[in-house]
């Protein structure tokens, strides 16, 4: 339905809840990434912060990286709410002139706390179907700063591309440092043989928003087998 505020909003019912589905076997996997390669980015998923951190230059972050998907044309997927740096990161996009797709759990929309200026809000059921969602929605991954649910999307995003389960890059905007602790704790991961060096590369890094996106729409996925003490998964 469409509510007098201008955005388009849609329940879980309707459509925006996912399907389950049989997982594909390792040799489908690997010849839908072969068949059906991404061109071209449309849709950038951000897992980011609901507080705006203690420094202004995480806002300022959110913001460029806000102006630059709309440059590219590339659509805006996010958490759906109007607080921290979320709220910051939508209203980047929309007044550069691009698209803002939120989905948010019916939870945070009793709360108030989703964001009523966007292109589309997704109204979904749970925290679950709300991550399901996003990822379905979009063709790479980036996360800002954040905090628990921010690292926790990251991470699951990485985790279902060195599973195989997607062939989309993900990215982490590392702005200050603020992840060299994170990646710190990948390599170590690597170094004590928990993280295969292929899969740490899934990891794509960079300070500047305009230069991540670039390494986004030029990443190509290389066969990877799940690596575990020799053992496959």
């Amino acid at each position: 339905m469409v509510l007098d505020f201008g955005f388009q909003i849609l329940d879980s019912v309707s459509s925006a809840k996912p399907q389950a589905q049989r997982p594909k076997t390792k040799d489908q996997r690997r010849k839908s990434k072969i068949q059906n390669p991404k061109s071209k980015i449309e849709r950038v998923c951000v897992f980011c912060g609901s507080s705006e951190g203690r420094r202004p230059i995480y806002r300022e972050a959110a913001r460029a990286l806000g102006v630059a998907l709309a440059r590219r044309g590339a659509e805006l997927v996010f958490g759906g709410g109007r607080v921290g740096l979320m709220g910051v990161l939508a209203d980047a996009v929309l007044a550069a002139g691009g698209r803002a797709i939120g989905v948010i759990p019916e939870a945070l929309v009793a709360k108030e706390l989703a964001h009523r200026g966007l292109t589309e809000l997704r109204v979904v059921d749970s925290m679950h179907q709300r991550k399901a969602l996003m990822a379905d929605l979009s063709d790479a991954f980036v996360a800002l700063p954040g905090g628990f649910g921010t690292l926790e999307e990251y991470c699951e995003a990485l985790t279902w591309a060195q599973l195989g389960l997607h062939a989309k890059p993900c990215g982490l905007l590392n702005v200050a440092g603020f992840y060299d602790a994170l990646l710190e704790l990948f390599d170590h991961a690597v170094s004590e043989q928990f993280v295969s060096g292929p899969h740490r590369s899934l990891v794509l890094v960079e300070e500047d928003p305009q230069r991540l996106l670039g390494l986004l729409a030029g990443y190509r996925p290389a066969h990877m087998e799940k690596w575990i003490d020799g053992l496959e998964l």
